[in-house]
């Protein structure tokens, strides 16, 4: 059993997608970000930084924080949309939608969805960074079914989780041929429904 502590977000998407795709028991407890769960004391002793989401495997009592490590972690433990001779490119992937994609169009959120009109520079900025994110990842899906090469794997749940929020950036995902072919194909897989809806089961995904 994998009890999963998360919320209704890109990154707590992810981890409830994979765990439907692995077909994996799990439970959910959920965190109200806007009431400040995250910063209770006994969630900060299994995310040091305060942020979701985090597993618990029960069978081996192994508590694990960081998105990417969770989806890596239950790659291997599934042995599914991990595989051994694909590592080095999913994970540079990965590692992308980590280190620029998430947190590029996170910033973007904020200026552009949450707080508009309070900084241009930062709209501006956040907007053109995720315009080119959209543009970069177009271009590589022109080359490749999918991220990593042609078959499916955690660098797209990863990065699917944040382009999913295609309405909130305003970039226009249906003018990106090869990014909405990918991301339409991925949205229509019933394990991506499910776990998309586990967090709230009123979301629905919205189509280029």
């Amino acid at each position: 059993m994998i009890e999963l502590y998360s919320a209704d977000t890109p990154n707590g998407w992810k981890i409830s997608i994979m765990l439907e795709e692995i077909d994996f028991d799990y439970k959910i407890i959920p965190l109200k970000l806007s009431d400040g769960d995250q910063f209770k004391p006994e969630f900060k002793k299994i995310s040091p930084f305060n942020k979701i989401p985090v597993i618990i495997d029960t069978e081996t009592n192994k508590s694990i924080f960081e998105s990417g490590v969770i989806l890596m972690y239950l790659g291997e433990k599934s042995k599914k949309f991990y595989p051994e001779k694909d590592r080095l490119m999913i994970n540079q992937w990965l590692m992308a939608q980590m280190a620029y994609v998430g947190p590029m169009i996170g910033q973007h959120h904020q200026f552009h969805y949450y707080h508009q009109g309070k900084s241009q520079w930062g709209e501006e900025r956040y907007f053109n960074i995720t315009k080119k994110i959209y543009q970069d990842l177009d271009a590589r899906l022109a080359q490749t079914k999918f991220l990593a090469n042609n078959d499916y794997s955690i660098a797209d749940i990863a990065t699917w989780s944040w382009i999913a929020r295609h309405k909130r950036h305003d970039i226009g995902l249906e003018n990106f041929k090869s990014l909405s072919r990918w991301f339409v194909e991925i949205a229509k897989r019933p394990a991506v429904i499910k776990g998309f809806k586990a967090l709230d089961k009123d979301a629905e995904i919205d189509y280029p």
